[in-house]
Parts: C-alpha cells; sequence; structure tokens
C-alpha cells in the first residue's frame, strides 16, 4: 500500500500557486486577498474560512471536498497536537461522530 504523503493545508495551497507559476502577489490578486495574509496563510500561522477554502478550490479548479478535508484535519491536529494522548483523543472522537451521525 502506498503512504499517503501529508502536508498542511498552508503547504498544499503553496504548492498549488507554485505549479500554476503564480507569484504570491498575482494569486493573492486574483483571490482578492492581502499578500501578506495569503502569505500566513500558507505558512500556517493564520487558519482560512471554510469560504476561503472553497474559493481556493474554485480558483485552483480541485474538488472542494479534497481541500476541506485537507483544512479541518488540520484544524483537528493543531488543537490535540499538544494533548499526551492526542490518538486517543482521535479515537473517542471517531466514535462521537458515529453517534451523534446515528442520533440525526
Amino acid at each position: 500500500m502506498a503512504k499517503l504523503k501529508l502536508t498542511t493545508f498552508g503547504e498544499h495551497i503553496r504548492t498549488l500557486r507554485e505549479q500554476a507559476n503564480l507569484s504570491l502577489r498575482q494569486a493573492a490578486a486574483d483571490l482578492k486577498i492581502d499578500p501578506s495574509l495569503l502569505s500566513k496563510i500558507e505558512r500556517n500561522d493564520r487558519t482560512p474560512t471554510k469560504e476561503f477554502v472553497r474559493q481556493v478550490a474554485g480558483y485552483y479548479n480541485i474538488n472542494d471536498n479534497t481541500l476541506l478535508k485537507e483544512y479541518l484535519s488540520d484544524q483537528i491536529a493543531y488543537k490535540i497536537l499538544d494533548e499526551e494522548e492526542g490518538l486517543d483523543i482521535l479515537k473517542v472522537a471517531e466514535q462521537k461522530v458515529s453517534y451523534l451521525k446515528s442520533k440525526e
């Protein structure tokens, strides 16, 4: 089984920008945000909004669900990064998601 190449949301969008041969300034202008904000998002210093994630997906013509998964998984990972029982927390959270979905 091939190992999944993991990146953060910021690293992913930086790679997309670089593969499109776009400068930070050009991509920011096209996305209608400040270049310094885009730079911070690419460096994982700022968390984007879900709306921005969808906007980026459309801009680079990629599936927004794929990008949203990366964005949301970053949020979860950063939230429990410093917790000693991080992996156990994820297991319990997975069970809770199943429980909550069954109640819907």
